[in-house]
């Protein structure tokens, strides 16, 4: 982890409307103010579970994996998050600790307000409160969808669900490198490793997708979402 200077304002960001629209000048300066810019490089843990929670998270560059330890090692994670997403806004007003760790799987860029400046603009600012409960909700209800989706599939159409997701909400390029392993797949569609590999090498054979290394082509869409719409 290492501190940044790509923002020098929080007015100058490319994502401010997406919660920080409704602040005047003032609040624009407190928010800037009590704002810390950190670069993680990919594997550092961001936020562990259990941590205190003292400031807003929000991640400008890059992409984390949100995920809980069970009591023998392994580890569920819980979503893939990306630019512009509030990785830590469930949390803030209701728990006083981390209930998930954060980690990067590539370099990531996120800023970190100190929390009571934050909720203290929440306090004063009623549409400002009010765009985050929206936001809030927005988050509970995707989250709620994605895990309710990926349930009702079968290994296949859970991993052509990934595959997309990291080409078309991601990446937006049907021809990518792949930020996480199998065996991270695996933890976030609950199932095994083998099960991953086996259907990553059936897409393969089928001509669904091209393998090397880590790169992942996406040779035939339209089969590959056709198996996510029925799988």
């Amino acid at each position: 982890m290492k501190i940044s200077k790509d923002i020098l304002n929080c007015k100058h960001c490319v994502y401010r409307s997406l919660l920080f629209g409704q602040l005047d000048d003032k609040e624009y300066e407190s928010i800037n103010h009590a704002r810390t810019e950190y670069v993680f490089k990919r594997g550092e843990v961001i936020k562990a579970e259990g941590e205190n929670i003292n400031s807003f998270l929000y991640m400008r560059k890059g992409l984390v994996k949100l995920y809980k330890t069970n009591k023998i090692g392994k580890d569920q994670i819980l979503s893939i998050n990306k630019p512009g997403d509030f990785i830590n806004l469930l949390n803030i007003f209701s728990n006083s600790n981390y209930k998930y760790s954060i980690a990067a799987l590539e370099e990531t860029l996120v800023c970190d307000v100190k929390l009571n400046v934050f909720i203290e603009v929440v306090r004063n600012n009623s549409d400002f409160a009010f765009s985050v409960l929206n936001r809030i909700s927005k988050i509970s209800d995707e989250t709620i969808e994605r895990r309710f989706a990926l349930a009702q599939k079968q290994i296949k159409g859970r991993v052509a669900n990934i595959l997309l997701f990291f080409a078309e909400e991601v990446y937006r390029d049907n021809k990518f490198r792949m930020p996480i392993t199998r065996r991270e797949v695996g933890e976030l569609v609950s199932m095994t490793t083998e099960n991953i590999i086996r259907t990553f090498s059936e897409f393969r054979k089928d001509g669904i997708i091209a393998l090397d290394g880590k790169i992942i082509t996406i040779l035939d869409l339209k089969r590959l979402k056709n198996i996510n719409k029925t799988g």
